[in-house]
């Protein structure tokens, strides 16, 4: 067993990195980091933690330690769900440090030597991390995208072969996706509110990366664009998007591509059995009835119409935050990098 920690373990994805490592067949998790108020006392009396997802008991009496390497030294692996303005030096300490940086932060994404990575498009760029220890470090930081970024470049992904060279996307984006105070209940209740901030350019520039190729030390970005309008809508859970490819494939071709869409990945613990659903039922996928697909791991694809255009939808704090890192985590021990 590994033993990992959890960097902002109080928050929204903090605490779905908790549910995710608690009972982990790989990792044991044995430290959580949050905020001097809460160091020294029991997780369970500091965390509030949703009422729909249930607590892990065998957690919460781990006591909680203040956010800093020294609180890290029994830790082989860390995961970080700090906010990007404190992420930034934290994560860079932790590196500096030996330690395995997993990070759903935006600090270090667009990095040159830092891997922006969705497990079943772009693993060949975990490559990046050899840079990092060429130039001295003896950990190393590997990041996941911004969650509606994730959604999208998986939803893409089977459309690859087709080629093309503009995507544009609208967003239906969950209010868990703020964080617990992120949108006041007011401001959201009986409303759409079209604007996210910094979220439109992350989905137009870590796009590129992800889908760039890894050739000779660096990524050359993906040679499409992607114009992006991303929206809060009042849904608890699951991120939804209508998606405008200009592929010439009939729609019967491009369903197929979806069906026999293979991930060259394989034996992770947290890789669904399906990363990509295709459903073709007129109004599907719908957040309340398929974000949980797969244990929220799965991005559902419907609609898919002449044009080409789609609706895509996953799982926002799962499969587009921590769920996302512990499975980037995975891929790095599977392919030997610890």
């Amino acid at each position: 067993m590994i033993n990992v920690g959890v960097l902002g373990a109080t928050g929204a994805v903090g605490q779905r990195f908790v549910q995710l490592l608690a009972d982990h067949p790989w990792f044991r998790l044995t430290t959580l980091t949050a905020s001097e108020r809460s160091a020294g006392k029991r997780y369970r009396d500091v965390v509030k933690w949703r009422l729909d997802v249930p607590f892990p008991e065998t957690i919460g009496d781990v006591l909680v330690s203040p956010t800093s390497v020294s609180s890290l030294k029994d830790v082989d692996i860390v995961f970080s769900a700090l906010p990007a303005e404190i992420a930034k030096d934290v994560e860079l300490a932790c590196a500096g440090a030996g330690l395995a940086v997993c990070s759903n932060a935006s600090s270090h994404r667009m990095e040159p030597d830092v891997p922006l990575v969705v497990p079943e498009v772009n693993p060949d760029h975990l490559a990046l991390i050899d840079l990092q220890r060429d130039r001295g470090r003896d950990g190393f930081i590997v990041t996941n995208p911004n969650c509606s970024t994730i959604i999208m470049t998986l939803a893409l992904a089977p459309l690859c072969g087709f080629g093309f060279t503009d995507i544009r996307v609208a967003t239906m984006q969950a209010v868990s996706g703020a964080g617990f105070e992120g949108v006041p209940a007011m401001g959201i209740y009986d409303n759409v509110i079209p604007y996210i901030g910094q979220e439109e350019q992350k989905m137009e520039m870590e796009t590129l990366k992800i889908m760039g190729k890894y050739e000779n030390g660096s990524i050359r970005p993906a040679p499409f664009q992607v114009s992006a309008s991303c929206h809060r809508v009042p849904v608890l859970d699951g991120h939804t998007m209508a998606i405008w490819a200009d592929v010439r494939e009939p729609v019967e071709k491009v369903k197929e591509a979806y069906i026999r869409y293979t991930p060259p990945i394989s034996g992770l613990p947290t890789q669904p059995k399906e990363s990509i659903h295709y459903m073709d039922e007129p109004d599907r996928p719908q957040p309340r009835l398929d974000r949980n697909r797969c244990n929220g791991m799965t991005v559902s694809v419907g609609r898919i119409r002449e044009g080409i255009r789609f609706i895509a939808m996953g799982h926002n704090t799962i499969r587009g935050a921590a769920g996302a890192s512990v499975l980037n985590a995975e891929l790095i021990c599977s392919r030997k990098y610890l």
